[in-house]
């Protein structure tokens, strides 16, 4: 017998019923970008290296160290996407779409790829909802951006999050700053790598994770405190309106995101229910990016969410979203009336009722089990007598109560049945 397979280490799978669970988290967070006026974009799952380099920052461990990057037959660079706003911004450039209204408000969804070790909640194929809005630095915007994100994961019915804030500043408040941070880190005992780190970005010596270097940095300057007007003012009016919506936040003033391109308003959803992978989502604006990647000046905004870890957060909640039912209805035939039975499935399922059928000529008492096992609100019994007299049997599964309900009028009787299980 061949030796079994298995998925490559660091790819989850989602199998029923984690799936409907799974799907249900991904359908909440899209339904607010939805109604704000976000269109779908299907994007490209590999891309030009270049771009990433480009556009997320050599100096990133996601470009470092974290892509899988290969060569195709035509000696091509090219990569698995390890997120998604550079191959938006792309997108946009490529068909013109900066050239029409503005903002050019997208919003995707997907998998992407990163060469991590894998841990719970950390995988090498992840799994992605992302909402770009190109073309306005208005703070409403930046607003707009963080309360979709944060209505999606409520509906959810998650409560065990917190929504972090802070600004990067802008390309007059960030060079200063950044003298300030790299004196100020020249006085440290680093080791040599963190000293290279620290020239190529110094921002990025503020996420270090080891003890030794955060005691160190413990009164490092921080951006927030040294940002323009103009920064300090759009920071002030986003906080504003996301109090005026209801949309709780801290600030966070240590924040630094893993990307290189974020600037002035940068935000993270942390859940602590997940342990050491907390993040549950961020984002932030990126107003140089576009212009980085040869398109025009326009600012940008925008956020990825983790679908993995939102399912996770749900777990650690107990919550289970989406539909209780996998299926409302279960035909089992009985003798000659089994190609009539397949047709009434067809038939129940074009009416929109989620409808499955005992296959291989079962047994009443065999098929029935499998009705059970389905988890069916309702078992549809059809016999040769029952052709007959022009009806079906109508078991409820959670009461055992059985009614013999006309054909012609099996699909109507069900949907009131099924409104009234599910008001």
């Amino acid at each position: 017998m061949p030796d079994k397979l298995y998925a490559p280490k660091g790819v989850p799978e989602y199998l029923p019923p984690d799936s409907a669970v799974f799907r249900a988290v991904h359908e909440a967070l899209a339904a607010p970008a939805v109604a704000a006026g976000y269109g779908y974009a299907e994007l490209a799952v590999f891309e030009d290296t270049s771009l990433f380099v480009r556009g997320v920052g050599e100096s990133t461990d996601v470009v470092s160290k974290e892509m899988y990057t290969l060569t195709d037959r035509g000696g091509r660079s090219l990569t698995l996407r390890p997120e998604g706003t550079a191959g938006v911004i792309r997108s946009v450039i490529e068909h013109g779409l900066d050239r029409g209204q503005l903002p050019v408000k997208l919003w995707y969804a997907g998998p992407f790829f990163r060469a991590e070790r894998p841990q719970h909640g950390r995988y090498r194929q992840l799994q992605q909802f992302g909402v770009e809005a190109i073309g306005s630095d208005d703070p409403a915007l930046d607003a707009e951006v963080i309360t979709i994100a944060d209505d999606g994961y409520r509906s959810l019915g998650l409560t065990g999050f917190r929504l972090e804030v802070t600004s990067l500043g802008c390309a007059v408040c960030r060079p200063p700053y950044r003298e300030l941070l790299v004196a100020f880190l020249a006085g440290l005992d680093l080791d040599e790598e963190t000293r290279l780190r620290a020239a190529l970005n110094p921002l990025r010596v503020l996420d270090d994770k080891r003890p030794e270097v955060r005691a160190q940095l413990a009164d490092a300057p921080l951006i927030i405190d040294h940002l323009c007007a103009d920064c300090a003012a759009h920071f002030t009016e986003v906080r504003g309106l996301l109090d005026a919506t209801g949309v709780q936040h801290v600030v966070n003033p240590r924040m630094v995101r893993g990307l290189d391109y974020y600037t002035r308003t940068t935000f993270e959803f942390v859940h602590d229910g997940l342990g050491a992978q907390s993040g549950i989502g961020g984002g932030g604006r990126y107003d140089g990016l576009m212009a980085e990647l040869g398109g025009q000046e326009l600012s940008g905004i925008g956020f990825g969410l983790g679908v993995d870890r939102t399912f996770l957060a749900c777990q650690a909640e107990g919550l289970t979203p989406g539909p209780q039912r996998a299926l409302d209805a279960y035909v089992v035939p009985l003798g000659e009336a089994r190609l009539r039975a397949a047709v009434l499935a067809t038939e129940l399922r074009r009416a929109g009722i989620r409808t499955d059928l005992a296959y291989g000529g079962r047994g009443l008492k065999g098929a029935m089990k499998g009705a059970d096992r389905s988890g069916a609100a309702f078992a549809i019994v059809i016999g040769e007598r029952d052709l007959v007299a022009g009806v079906a049997q109508v078991k409820s599964m959670d009461t055992g109560e059985q009614t013999a309900i006309p054909l012609d009028d099996l699909s109507s009787h069900l949907i009131r049945q099924l409104k009234e299980l599910h008001p």
